[in-house]
């Protein structure tokens, strides 16, 4: 909240690394579009590992274990749950289904954001409520000590809080503030600061980036764990949260440390759901299937450019290929000669 309302103040400049994430994920989400069309075979083989991964280490992250042989009959399966940990476990991996499904489509609302902490925290007595006492973060070392890192919102003042980010959040969006990926972080900073449950704030926050992200366009984590990424860089996102939520109650904190840490995660997210696309093994026939759904969606009649346009990646020689194999089928009619010429579907 404090973040959103430094941003309404429309800042001059944005720090150069912050710049650079951001021309490099426009770039990233222009080549997903396209993979997105070219290779639908290759992304269901990365969703279920997404999906199993990020269930697992975003609740891992809070010090929350299952037994290795029991992942996937807890997340893909409906074995029974043994314990507290299952039960948390596979609350997350239903939130994440009910965002990957609804996409966009889930608005950003504070009814949206109790909905999530109820299906991930279960059958607990305070699942989607908002917090009833005040608790600060506290640090434990292995020693025995311990510090406040940082004093939350009090808990009779969350409520006003999250009205006003929620409210902040749509007006920026409109407004266009700042450029949308600096205020999805910023975002999610204020929601730790703010931190509205007395469990499960961690969880919320990133099943809220996955959210935010489909609303912005930038579908990785359907396909890459970004919650993954996170715990493998856990260290540094405890460091920048912390560096950033210094004198955020009095609105005088530095967001770019944690904002740019958000940016580096997508980022990564983006460079290994590249490599992983060109480790994955093409399925025969994925190239005629494309070119046959992409027949199949045009309507009326279609050129052969028109085709190219919808099969990045295929060449021309297989489009014409498979245009002839579908013509002796009598699935598609050619009106004309030459590179120009039009086609129509029959049938």
């Amino acid at each position: 909240m404090k973040t959103l309302m430094m941003f309404s103040d429309l800042p001059e400049t944005i720090p150069a690394g912050s710049a650079w994430y951001m021309a490099y994920l426009a770039e990233a989400k222009g080549r997903q579009d396209m993979f997105i069309k070219q290779v639908p075979q290759k992304l269901k083989v990365l969703k279920e590992h997404a999906i199993i991964e990020s269930s697992v280490s975003s609740n891992r992250i809070e010090g929350i274990h299952i037994a290795p042989e029991r992942i996937r009959p807890v997340i893909l399966g409906k074995s029974h749950l043994r314990d507290r940990d299952e039960e948390e476990v596979r609350g997350y991996r239903q939130a994440l289904k009910r965002i990957h499904e609804k996409g966009s489509k889930l608005s950003v609302s504070e009814k949206t954001i109790i909905d999530i902490h109820r299906v991930i925290r279960g059958e607990i007595w305070d699942a989607g409520c908002y917090k009833e006492k005040d608790g600060d973060i506290i640090e434990k070392y292995p020693d025995g000590r311990q510090r406040i890192r940082f004093k939350t919102v009090k808990a009779s003042k969350t409520n006003e809080y999250m009205r006003e980010m929620i409210k902040l959040w749509h007006e920026c969006m409109t407004e266009q503030w700042v450029h949308p990926l600096i205020a999805l972080a910023g975002f999610n900073l204020d929601f730790l600061c703010i931190h509205p449950f007395r469990d499960g704030n961690g969880r919320v926050s990133r099943l809220l980036l996955l959210l935010q992200l489909y609303h912005l366009g930038f579908e990785v984590g359907r396909y890459i764990s970004v919650e993954r990424l996170i715990e493998e860089n856990k260290e540094r996102y405890y460091e920048t949260l912390e560096e950033s939520s210094i004198d955020w109650h009095k609105g005088r904190h530095d967001p770019w440390p944690f904002i740019n840490y958000i940016m580096f995660i997508l980022k990564d997210a983006y460079i290994e759901f590249e490599e992983r696309l060109d480790r994955i093994k093409t399925p025969r026939g994925s190239k005629t299937q494309l070119i046959h759904d992409a027949v199949y969606k045009q309507d009326g009649i279609f050129t052969l450019s028109a085709l190219e346009n919808s099969c990045p990646g295929v060449s021309r020689d297989m489009i014409r290929r498979v245009l002839r194999q579908l013509q002796s089928h009598g699935k598609v009619e050619c009106l004309g000669r030459g590179p120009g010429a039009k086609w129509t579907k029959r049938g």
